[in-house]
């Protein structure tokens, strides 16, 4: 037909209804289609200018681009996009299609929505290598049931054949396992790199024996940001009630909390060094002499110390991060606390 000079026009595909065809998948086989129902796409836009689908075949082509990797939606276009490479007597690339992530049953993962992107994660806490491995077991398996990868397993393990055709929906929960994973397997070093910022947000400047909290904190959290919540009482003694010292597992009530801290305050007072390892053998050392179950000595100990229910380690590592003066001056406090 004649297009009149400034006219916009557009050109189309053209697709011969030749009944039906076929190509092969790399993760779905042999997938055969009727060219009937194919629509004769847009190739070249009014404005002149090429559609993404008629350029992204060019450009693949151009830079001799073997395997196309990419969403599986895409596998109903795949027809039209092989009849172009036919039209021009290219070779057909491979396709490997994956199956798309959802963040729910129903709707996929989409930063314009506001879902996470990488940079995200990691900005909340996420280990970059914790993310990468937990990401590429969405949608791959590999033969095994290894979950722990590092990126140089990944590429030994990877194949096409474990990609699934579900798809995967990403699990937080599973993510926050993977990231735990990686704080517990980490070093001394690597940790206290890592936990220094958060340990400055409690501590300010002061140096503290940072292998004690080594020694706790890796089996405790999921991500480093927890840190400071959870070890806030070392900033300020929170106001706890007294009926915190009473503990039926380690046998402690209001008339032996007292007993056991008096006896205490004397032999912590006494201690040559204060480490972690001094103030353990002390302790332990007392409740024998006292007949008492260790649980039942300690546990008044760290209530005073912590001045919480539930903290991070036991009393003697509380004890040794308070250093010597807060520690003292805290069970002091709790002992008059008991005796109010």
């Amino acid at each position: 037909a004649r297009v009149a000079a400034g006219e916009p026009y557009v050109i189309r595909q053209t697709i011969n209804n030749v009944g039906e065809t076929y190509f092969d998948d790399e993760v779905y086989g042999r997938i055969e289609f009727d060219t009937d129902v194919l629509d004769e796409s847009v190739l070249i836009k009014s404005d002149g200018f090429p559609t993404y689908n008629f350029a992204n075949i060019i450009d693949d082509h151009q830079m001799e681009i073997t395997h196309v990797v990419r969403g599986n939606e895409y596998l109903s276009s795949t027809p039209k996009y092989n009849l172009i490479y036919e039209a021009y007597g290219w070779d057909i690339p491979t396709y490997v299609p994956v199956p798309p992530v959802m963040k729910d049953e129903h709707h996929k993962l989409s930063k314009r929505n506001g879902d996470a992107s990488f940079q995200d994660l990691v900005a909340k806490g996420y280990l970059p290598e914790a993310i990468l491995n937990y990401i590429a077991l969405l949608g791959w398996a590999p033969k095994d049931n290894q979950e722990i990868f590092s990126l140089a397993e990944l590429e030994r393990a990877f194949s096409i054949d474990g990609i699934s055709k579900s798809p995967a929906v990403f699990d937080y929960d599973k993510l926050n396992w993977f990231n735990a994973e990686y704080i517990k397997a980490m070093g001394e070093e690597e940790f206290t790199a890592h936990a220094m910022p958060y340990y400055k947000e409690v501590f300010g400047e002061q140096e503290k024996p940072w292998e004690v909290l080594y020694s706790i904190l890796p089996a405790r959290i999921t991500k480093f940001q927890e840190i400071p919540g959870l070890l806030h009482f070392f900033q300020a003694l929170p106001d706890y009630p007294v009926d915190f010292f009473v503990n039926k597992k380690s046998k402690t009530n209001l008339e032996n909390a007292p007993q056991m801290l008096e006896a205490a305050l004397p032999v912590l007072e006494a201690l040559p060094q204060w480490d972690v390892n001094t103030i353990h053998d002390a302790m332990i050392a007392l409740a024998g002499e006292l007949g008492v179950k260790n649980g039942t000595l300690l546990w008044p100990v760290r209530i005073a110390a912590a001045g919480t229910l539930v903290t991070p380690g036991g009393a003697m590592e509380i004890l040794t991060l308070l250093g010597r003066e807060e520690a003292l001056r805290r069970l002091r406090l709790g002992l008059e606390k008991l005796k109010g």
